[in-house]
């Protein structure tokens, strides 16, 4: 899919994972493989009874923000963790890594899972694990709504790539603009309500995908929350085959 110096809108298409999970997937989909440096965009909803048992990955870094309820984390490097709404976790596949995320609360759990291709230099880097609460990401209000900065200026999420990610709450009649730095990349992902981003009309569980723009911009008529992430790619081939990123 050409996308240079556009705005193209794409909707996620729903699949089964793990155990019992289904997810709304936004890449890697035929016709949208991964969108450098990003390969992996997964909005997910976790009853109790499914999740994600021990699984391996490796060549990558994955984000899991949750949005409502929480996820227990374990590892064979010998982390447990439960993150709970707003909080997230971040780990280094590198080398690999064996890890499982079940489902924490008794509701449904639902969240963002995004994977972040490593650049060649650190496909073998040694496995790592970060978890970040809520409280700790930091959080600006403008007129009409406000950003919280998952992965950026003031967040203790730290990242191998160059990665601005975000959450967005638009009040009705809301604006909001992003500048991008050059040679960025990425996507802003509606997950309520309604929105025009950069010229397009999406609906919730749909994405505008910007590249080549000093720019995206974002307005609602009646309010809406979403997810911005934009990233510089790294320009390296992307080889994803199952849970791996070689």
């Amino acid at each position: 899919m050409s996308m240079n110096g556009k705005a193209i809108s794409h909707a996620a298409v729903e699949t089964l994972e793990g155990s019992g999970v289904t997810v709304k997937r936004l890449f890697p989909v035929p016709g949208l493989r991964n969108l450098d440096p990003f390969v992996l965009w997964d909005h997910f909803s976790v009853a109790p009874g499914t999740g994600f048992p021990d699984h391996p990955h490796r060549g990558f870094e994955a984000i899991t923000y949750m949005l409502d309820g929480s996820m227990q984390h374990t590892d064979n490097l010998g982390n447990q963790s439960t993150v709970t709404a707003g909080g997230a976790q971040r780990f280094t596949a590198g080398r690999g890594i064996v890890h499982s995320e079940m489902p924490g609360g008794i509701g449904d759990n639902t969240g963002i899972q995004l994977w972040i291709n490593l650049p060649g230099r650190l496909k073998d880097t040694t496995p790592a694990y970060q978890q970040v609460d809520a409280d700790a990401f930091p959080i600006e209000h403008f007129e009409t709504g406000w950003k919280k900065t998952i992965v950026g200026e003031g967040s203790p999420l730290q990242l191998q790539s160059i990665v601005h990610y975000s959450e967005l709450r638009l009040e009705a009649g809301g604006h909001f603009a992003e500048i991008l730095p050059e040679g960025f990349t990425g996507l802003a992902y509606l997950l309520q309500g309604q929105a025009w981003v950069s010229g397009q009309d999406i609906d919730a569980g749909s994405a505008c995908f910007v590249t080549d723009v000093s720019r995206i911009v974002m307005d609602s008529e009646v309010g809406c929350r979403l997810m911005l992430c934009l990233g510089r790619p790294h320009g390296e081939p992307i080889y994803q085959h199952g849970p791996y990123v070689d």
